[in-house]
């Protein structure tokens, strides 16, 4: 599936990764009707509603040793900033955790055609060993306070979560601070008016 003109210039990549990313979008429409990627709604809002959209998590977490994304599912966006290993500033490991044994198989599908690595955990985020990860990922995964649980298990000691969130995520952050505490970036999203990206660091239960 040929990237659009606008979102190949909104992702400024390589050849190299835009044929990986184009693979992925390839594989993704022939896996989906039968386990559910993504939803089907947004099947032809592809390349804006899900890969641009990882994308953009990407360049919030430059020249980081190992990125681990949690609850990963159709590959968004953990299998996104796989593929994108030979950009500046690309993790030199990435790990996805992910329960849903069709789900893995997917991952690992489009790791393979595209001759990219990537560690691929097929379990449940609260039963993986603790992956010391330097910026920890989750989309469309679960509420900030629930999210905060898994980042205490899975961050390293100066690590970083990155959390895309749509327009609710201001009610998110203030009940999952009756919880918690923590620093936090709040950054636009590119790709959804009412969305963001929040940044946290330094979390701790209170």
């Amino acid at each position: 599936m040929r990237c659009p003109t606008d979102i190949a210039a909104a992702l400024n990549v390589s050849r190299e990764t835009l044929d990986r990313l184009e693979k992925l979008a390839e594989l993704l429409q022939k896996w989906n009707p039968k386990i559910n990627l993504v939803s089907k709604s947004t099947l032809s809002q592809l390349w804006a509603r899900h890969i641009l959209d990882s994308a953009q998590v990407f360049k919030l977490g430059r020249d980081v040793v190992h990125w681990v994304d949690i609850g990963s599912g159709g590959g968004f966006p953990g299998l996104v900033i796989a593929l994108m290993k030979d950009e500046q500033g690309a993790p030199k490991r990435v790990t996805m955790i992910e329960s849903d044994q069709r789900k893995c198989a997917f991952l690992r599908t489009v790791l393979r055609e595209t001759g990219c690595e990537a560690s691929i955990l097929d379990q449940r985020i609260e039963k993986a060993p603790p992956q010391a990860a330097d910026i920890l990922s989750a989309r469309a995964l679960a509420d900030l306070s629930v999210l905060c649980g898994f980042a205490e298990r899975h961050l390293g000691g100066s690590g970083q979560a990155v959390f895309p969130k749509g327009a609710n995520w201001q009610k998110e952050v203030a009940l999952a601070q009756e919880s918690w505490s923590f620093d936090l970036d709040v950054i636009q999203s590119k790709t959804e008016p009412e969305a963001v990206i929040l940044k946290l660091g330094a979390i701790q239960r209170v």
